[in-house]
């Protein structure tokens, strides 16, 4: 029987649900300070994230292969770069995938008080989320998508009420001057580097893309509708949030959706607000378990890693990886949890960031690359135009790395090096003479 694919709706959802977070519901507060140099942040990196999006259209209509970037990367530039991709790629997945559990506790402890009455308590529900969503995915990826789809409405909906109803009341004084000593330059950089995480995973549809129905079509569709989706509701939800919350008021929020909730309909509202907030980063959890088994899968096939993250279950799913990422963001937590070490947890959400960003620039360059050496692959595409979305993608991410501070992309870089004596490990347990990917050049 042929395993459930995702169609359009769902693919969509994944990559919208996959970039909308609890994030979101906490970045007007960060970007209060910079007054309306915030709404530049956004305008920047959204239209940087379209150019991405548009990128990752072009391979995922032409090159509709599982792994996504790590695909585009290992076609490009041969294994080595593609294994560093990989690695670099599944590293973030499940780090990240740790501190979202966090923020899906952080959210839902706004609602039931005794999640912070002990550490124990926020891990055990932390943990619990994440193996419930493993065995949701494991059941498929149809299955995975429909809680994705549930997911992204139930977000939404907070979000656009908020959104729609404090934009009543915007004019434009709500976009005060910085109340902090900066350029224009300096704030700019600052509040594309805050936005730009909001952003990751815009690349999510091409990950599984043997499980997408039509892939070819529908890769492209999902991943720029996704993304526009995300980066309309990222400006409105910020224009409604200044109008609605003084200044000085949101940056000391932790909470400033519901803060402008409760101003509007009260305690109650502010309270629907937070559950809004769980329910998001529930769903984004969600989506990037699905992506932690599917690409170590497309790696596991190449020989890349270690066989046993290609074997499926009986309902088409490699659960090897989604047991081993999951195992992994379990000791994540429990770490975290039962040492308090906050600040080195937050360290390492940076590098995975940085990581994430990695990723881009190759397939942007890989974009470039393939269009010259084997340009039969996108017959019937202006290539002209292709050429200028790679050129801008690459610039924007080769930017947004620079633009992620000098130890962060430091410990990067160390990361991906630390993955070489594994590909040494792995490659070399091959018997001599196999082909390579790109060993001809």
């Amino acid at each position: 029987m042929a395993k459930a694919k995702m169609g359009l709706v769902q693919a969509t959802a994944l990559v919208f649900g996959n970039m909308v977070g609890s994030g979101v519901f906490l970045l007007p507060a960060s970007l209060a300070a910079y007054g309306y140099y915030g709404l530049g942040g956004w305008l920047l990196t959204g239209a940087g994230a379209l150019v991405l999006a548009l990128v990752f259209a072009s391979l995922g209509a032409h090159l509709p292969a599982a792994g996504g970037p790590y695909a585009y990367s290992r076609l490009a530039f041969g294994d080595l770069v593609g294994f560093l991709v990989a690695w670099g790629y599944w590293v973030a997945l499940w780090s990240g995938n740790a501190a979202i559990a966090v923020a899906f506790v952080g959210a839902l402890a706004a609602i039931f008080p005794w999640i912070k009455s002990a550490p124990w308590h926020g891990a055990a529900v932390a943990i619990g989320a994440i193996w419930t969503l493993t065995a949701v995915n494991a059941f498929g990826v149809r299955r995975a998508g429909a809680v994705q789809v549930a997911t992204s409405v139930l977000k939404m909906l907070p979000l656009l009420v908020v959104a729609f109803w404090g934009l009543q009341y915007f004019e434009l004084s709500a976009l005060a001057a910085p109340t902090i000593e900066t350029t224009p330059l300096a704030a700019l950089g600052a509040t594309a580097a805050l936005t730009l995480w909001a952003f990751l995973g815009l690349e999510s549809a091409t990950v599984p893309a043997e499980s997408v129905e039509e892939p070819r079509k529908t890769i492209p569709r999902a991943t720029v509708l996704g993304t526009a989706a995300a980066a309309f509701l990222y400006v409105i939800a910020t224009l409604a949030i200044f109008a609605l919350v003084p200044q000085a008021e949101l940056a000391a929020s932790s909470a400033p959706f519901a803060l402008a909730a409760e101003r509007l309909w009260g305690a109650t509202a502010a309270a629907l607000i937070a559950a809004g907030a769980a329910i998001s980063a529930f769903g984004t959890l969600n989506g990037w378990i699905l992506l932690q088994a599917q690409l170590p899968m497309a790696a596991a096939r190449d020989g890349l890693f270690p066989a046993f993250f290609a074997r499926l279950n009986r309902h088409g799913v490699p659960a090897a990886g989604l047991v081993v990422g999951s195992v992994l963001q379990t000791v994540m937590i429990c770490f975290n949890y039962s040492e308090g070490l906050v600040a080195q947890f937050t360290f390492i959400i940076l590098i995975a960031t940085m990581a994430t960003l990695v990723p881009y620039v190759f397939s942007s360059a890989g974009l470039l690359l393939l269009l010259r050496r084997e340009p039969a692959l996108f017959a019937g595409a202006s290539r002209g135009r292709l050429a200028l979305w790679g050129s801008l993608g690459f610039l924007y991410a080769v930017l947004a790395i620079g633009g992620s501070g000098a130890e962060t992309v430091y410990w990067g870089f160390i990361l991906l090096l630390l993955g070489i004596p594994f590909y040494v490990w792995q490659v070399g347990r091959q018997p001599a003479g196999i082909q390579r990917a790109g060993a001809d050049g």
